[in-house]
């Protein structure tokens, strides 16, 4: 084996981490993707005696490749119709109980929805230091600070994340019974049955990027969502579409599918105290194209 096939062979060894490091900087796995491959593409540039240790080294390239994506971002604004979500990301169910909520809580909707509140080094020294285990030398190297920066960094990201993040755990059988209890009750229209599942509360956020229909505001409370679900579901029929229930961020939900298999939508739910306390539906199509292979219902999942 060539020096070029053990690089390629190192570098396969760290993608899934990589992968999913990009995919909680920046909300999409597609330009996760796109990063990995311009690390890899350094990685193949740089000489191996320039490379003391493989992993600390390809985490701190694709920590500044997702730093400069974000502040890009914030150099040039696009404004976004409507509420914002990440690409979803599909999984199984794991095996192990504290597996999938620990799973659940590094990929949920709702933690990428605190980390959109940090500024992009902030948001990196978080995630490499309590998600990632990154120690604090090698986080201060990929940030370019000292060590006491970075300490003050995370200490101040975690205050603000902990401080808006649930503090709610339930069973992944309990969540998933929900589930597909919601799912018949939307293809049989039975809106007495959705209003049960729901807190009255609940808030139902629809992400369609001005590409396609959906509500440009949350919608807040049980009545208001049975509502909204039986007005758009009037003229359909249970045949009209397939429902493939699915792990969504570490959460149960479903996939709605054309009966081409084309997906058109995503929802994904969190539970509070036995019943729904937020849907996530994402729509926009940008969003879902990566989910035209259908992924097996319940599967046990990657761990990213």
């Amino acid at each position: 084996m060539n020096a070029g096939d053990r690089g390629a062979d190192e570098f396969e060894s760290h993608r899934a981490r990589l992968v999913g490091l990009g995919y909680r900087m920046l909300g999409s796995r597609a330009e996760a993707e796109d990063l990995v491959q311009e690390t890899y593409l350094r990685w193949r540039r740089t000489p191996r005696d320039d490379v003391r240790e493989p992993g600390a080294w390809l985490r701190t390239t694709m920590t500044r490749l997702c730093i400069d994506e974000l502040r890009a971002r914030q150099a040039h604004p696009v404004e976004y119709v409507g509420p914002w979500l990440p690409e979803p990301w599909l999984s199984g169910a794991a095996d192990d109980a504290e597996s999938a909520l620990e799973l659940a809580d590094d990929l949920s909707v709702a933690f990428l929805l605190l980390l959109e509140r940090l500024a992009p080094e902030e948001r990196a020294a978080f995630l490499l230091h309590d998600v990632f285990d990154a120690g604090y030398p090698d986080i201060a190297a990929a940030l370019g600070r000292n060590e006491a920066a970075v300490r003050q960094i995370v200490s101040r990201a975690r205050a603000r994340v902990v401080e808006q993040r649930p503090r709610f755990r339930v069973s992944p059988a309990e969540a998933q019974s929900l589930a597909e209890r919601f799912q018949l009750a939307l293809r049989s229209r039975d809106d007495a049955e959705l209003l049960t599942l729901l807190r009255p509360e609940a808030v139902l956020v629809s992400d369609g990027g001005g590409k396609v229909l959906a509500a440009l505001r949350p919608i807040v409370g049980a009545e208001k969502i049975c509502r909204f679900f039986m007005g758009v579901t009037r003229d359909q029929s249970a045949d009209d579409f397939l429902l493939q229930s699915q792990w969504i961020n570490g959460a149960p939900g479903f996939v709605v599918r054309e009966r081409s298999g084309t997906p058109i939508a995503t929802f994904a739910f969190e539970v509070q105290e036995g019943r729904i306390a937020r849907i996530f539906a994402v729509r926009n199509p940008d969003k879902l194209r990566h989910l035209t292979v259908p992924v097996a219902a319940w599967a046990p999942p990657p761990q990213p």
